[in-house]
């Protein structure tokens, strides 16, 4: 469908109003004219009555009343109006253009009652009589003060219409001339509106198209040149804002490809909306662009990762395996365009490096054992046969570094076996309060040569878990011990309670704590908070390893908190029902 010009529908606009102002103004004005007519006509017919009613009274007085009518005929033959007269019970008496003794009663008519209440009545209507349309004054005729009838006159319409008909010829070629001008003036007003506007629509489309060198110019001192001004400056500042716009993407283009990092964007459907060179060098495609992931990734584990995003719609890392090389992916979703900016980083190296650590440490934890054990043997061989007190001292020194060194490779090969899933977990059906209560037998006496206080807290309904029984033991045995090992007076509180779909497992202490600085390193080998104290009491900084490696391989989690000189708190938390089945 075809648009209208702006110049065609402010024409339009006008044409209307002219068109309708006009027809207003002509039929007012052909209806003021003619009920000016009317008013005209009706002063003379009431000016007719009055000199009429000054030669009629008499002869009423007189009583001649047969004069009445020939002196009413020959009036208005003179005077071209007809003249009737009323008596006060409607009977015509005297008729100018009719015999009376035909004529109907009048009494009903409406200008003879006006003219009965002793005002002057008036009445524009079609004559049954004469069969025409008239304009009728009628003025009461009183004699002694009262009212004996009517003196009426009357007009044809006829006449009225032919001065009406005069005023319309005459009115309408100067309506039409008015119309004509104001027309041509609507024309010009309308063009210099719709100039302008046609410009800035001509302007505005090469702006659209990138031209932002058009300006427009106006010489009249108005809105519109202000407008074209406004239209020049707003071209002007867009110009400006994208160049900025432009020099800032080839910033961020030049920023982007230059990450070694893979760098990639996607949005809710999966879609590549932006990818760097990295990205495309690791899935080995350069072409990529608006493709889906699932076209350049064939992995699985990138698919549930991608689902995982959609839910998830928070920031989170998680390590992943594209064929030989492995990945810390970043995810970070932008929650108003929802998409999101994935970011690999290559940890290939370092998985190799940490590969290499523990087969080292594992081989080296192999090879001590057996002169550990040797070492260990003849030591006791010694310290039986030795007699001298000095010596033995020395000799139960070398045992005892002895029997630590052999704890650290037996809890090395144990963490290892453990990183690596070489043991296999023997699950089923584990009542927490049980391991609890071994784990509590086992550490009592320990507690107990501290000073220290044990207070249990473990209800006996308790649902169970799927785990391993032996290495939660373990895991549990670490942990107390650990709080056993830090904490010089007060108690170490054991507690168990049922959390969502979870146990909840809580082991506080009342020792040194542990500060802000440290609590982010306390799962790491060999790491202790007091050297002083581990060497004292010979432990190995193995131990959180252990037990957060046993919890993890239990799909648990591990939560801390503690103050320095405040104590500590360690909370595991393992589900009703594990997936994991090793």
């Amino acid at each position: 469908m075809k648009k209208l010009s702006f110049f065609l529908k402010i024409f339009s606009g006008y044409f209307f109003i002219i068109l309708v102002l006009s027809l207003v103004i002509l039929f007012f004005n052909y209806t003021v004219t003619r009920n000016h007519i009317v008013q005209i006509l009706t002063n003379s017919l009431r000016n007719i009555d009055n000199a009429l009613k000054i030669k009629i009274q008499p002869l009423i007085a007189n009583d001649q009343i047969s004069a009445i009518d020939p002196l009413v005929k020959q009036i208005g033959n003179r005077i071209s109006t007809r003249i009737t007269i009323v008596r006060s019970d409607g009977l015509v008496i005297a008729d100018s253009e009719r015999n009376p003794r035909k004529m109907e009663n009048h009494l009903y008519r409406k200008e003879i009652q006006e003219a009965l209440e002793g005002k002057m009545g008036t009445s524009l209507r079609h004559s049954r009589t004469i069969k025409e349309h008239m304009l009728y004054v009628a003025i009461p005729i009183k004699v002694k003060d009262k009212v004996w009838g009517v003196l009426r006159t009357s007009i044809f319409l006829r006449d009225i219409k032919i001065l009406l008909s005069d005023l319309r010829t005459q009115i309408w070629p100067i309506a039409l001339i008015i119309i004509f001008l104001s027309l041509l003036g609507a024309v010009f007003i309308s063009r210099n509106i719709s100039s302008p506007l046609q410009d800035l629509v001509v302007a505005s489309r090469k702006v659209a198209e990138g031209d932002f060198n058009i300006k427009i110019f106006r010489k009249t001192n108005d809105q519109i040149k202000e407008l074209a001004d406004s239209f020049n400056y707003m071209t002007s500042k867009i110009k400006d804002l994208f160049n900025e716009i432009s020099y800032e993407k080839e910033e961020m283009g030049s920023i982007i490809s230059s990450i070694k990092e893979g760098l990639v964007v996607l949005d809710k459907k999966g879609q590549i909306l932006m990818a760097n060179q990295a990205f495309r060098r690791i899935t080995a495609n350069d072409d990529i662009d608006d493709k889906y992931y699932w076209e350049v990734i064939r992995e699985e584990s990138f698919s549930i990762l991608f689902k995982k995003m959609a839910k998830k719609k928070d920031h989170f890392t998680e390590e992943l395996q594209l064929g030989e090389k492995n990945y810390i992916l970043s995810v970070t979703p932008l929650s108003l365009k929802n998409e999101f900016v994935l970011v690999f980083y290559d940890i290939t190296e370092s998985k190799k490096l940490e590969k290499i650590k523990k087969d080292f440490v594992t081989n080296v934890s192999h090879e001590l054992r057996t002169p550990l054990t040797a070492i260990k043997g003849f030591i006791e061989t010694l310290l039986e046969k030795e007699s001298d007190e000095d010596k033995k001292h020395y000799l139960e020194v070398i045992e005892k570094h002895t029997d630590r060194l052999i704890n650290i490779v037996k809890d090395l090969l144990s963490l290892s076996r453990l990183e690596e899933q070489a043991e296999k977990l023997e699950m089923e059906k584990v009542k927490i309060n049980h391991i609890l209560d071994n784990v509590v037998k086992l550490v009592e006496q320990k507690i107990k040569s501290k000073g220290l206080k044990l207070i249990k807290k473990i209800p006996r309904n308790l649902p169970p878990v799927q785990g391993d029984p032996f290495k939660l033991e373990q895991a549990f045995i670490n942990l107390i011990d650990n709080a056993i090992r830090y904490t010089d007076k007060g108690q170490i509180t054991l507690s168990a309670s049922q959390e969502d779909k979870r146990l909840r497992i809580e082991v506080a202490d009342t020792g040194i704590g542990i500060s802000d600085e440290d609590l982010p390193r306390i799962f790491e080998r060999f790491y202790v908070v007091d050297k002083s104290r581990s060497r004292t009491s010979g432990g190995t900084g193995l131990g959180l390893s252990i037990m957060k490696h046993i919890i993890l391989l239990h799909n648990g989690d591990i939560d801390i908190k503690s103050r320095k000189g405040q104590g500590t708190t360690f909370f595991i938390y393992l589900p009703f029902h594990l997936l994991r089945k090793n």
